[in-house]
């Protein structure tokens, strides 16, 4: 059987790949000619085909897949949705109130809304019950690590960080005056006996202090400056609370000096 090439034409494609395909019997041989390669002579006895099919893709070559793609829009989805969230979170806003009245005139003064409400004095009242809190109290007797501004911080701490006033306990009470002491004192020595009272001689749990310290520090979003003028607001709400009279300035000068060293 000759194989005959009259009727046939080489398949040409346009490009710089273009060429043709020389294929032997039973299309099982042949070479794709282009422009790229040599010059090659056709034996008698071949006969031209259309292009080869494109080579099979083997199992460990696969096209990229686009997950990746869909899996970083979801992912900037839920960046925006936080943002979002980060700018609709409830923060003290400021208020302007009348001040006086001149005749035609009004006088406006700006006032700043606290965002500390009712139920955080409420718990701060009911965690200084507590009989660790109340022995670490009477401990610090220099105030080194519990005076009144201290103290405020921690209601402020309570309102910021947005857990229901059934979940705050013992443990954040001294988170909270941990995260207060790091902002306003130098020496952070002292703040070290706070792990005494929680934990005792096990270190082991410090770890999981500092975790849970974090985790609350999120939830405030990072907020933790606490002006004088919001500490002495707190501390109006209820001015006989028996902490309030923890004031540094009122100690002996020998406690003084002991604070300072």
């Amino acid at each position: 059987m000759t194989n005959d090439i009259r009727g046939f034409r080489p398949s040409r494609l346009d490009g710089p790949d273009s060429g043709v395909w020389l294929g032997s019997g039973g299309s099982l041989g042949g070479q794709w000619l282009n422009s790229k390669d040599r010059s090659f002579i056709v034996e008698p006895g071949l006969f031209l085909l259309s292009p080869p099919p494109p080579p099979r893709v083997g199992p460990h070559s696969l096209p990229p897949s686009h997950g990746w793609k869909r899996r970083r829009e979801e992912s900037d989805e839920e960046e925006e949705e936080e943002e979002k969230e980060e700018e609709t979170a409830p923060q003290a806003e400021d208020t302007w109130v009348v001040d006086s009245l001149y005749g035609l005139k009004m006088k406006l003064k700006r006032r700043r809304v606290s965002s500390v409400l009712t139920e955080h004095h409420e718990v701060f009242t009911r965690l200084l019950e507590d009989p660790v809190i109340k022995k670490f109290l009477a401990w610090d007797k220099h105030l080194r690590l519990s005076d009144k501004y201290l103290l405020s911080m921690v209601i402020a701490y309570f309102s910021r960080a947005g857990l229901f006033s059934w979940q705050y306990q013992q443990i954040h009470f001294f988170i909270a005056l941990y995260l207060a002491s790091d902002m306003e004192e130098d020496n952070q020595a002292p703040k070290q006996a706070i792990f005494s009272f929680l934990y005792g001689r096990n270190r082991f749990q410090r770890p999981l202090f500092h975790k849970l310290r974090f985790q609350f520090l999120r939830s405030m979003r990072w907020r933790t400056r606490v002006t004088r003028e919001e500490c002495e607001e707190i501390q109006a709400f209820d001015p006989e609370l028996w902490v309030w009279g923890r004031d540094r300035t009122l100690l002996p000068e020998e406690s003084a000096r002991t604070m300072e060293a």
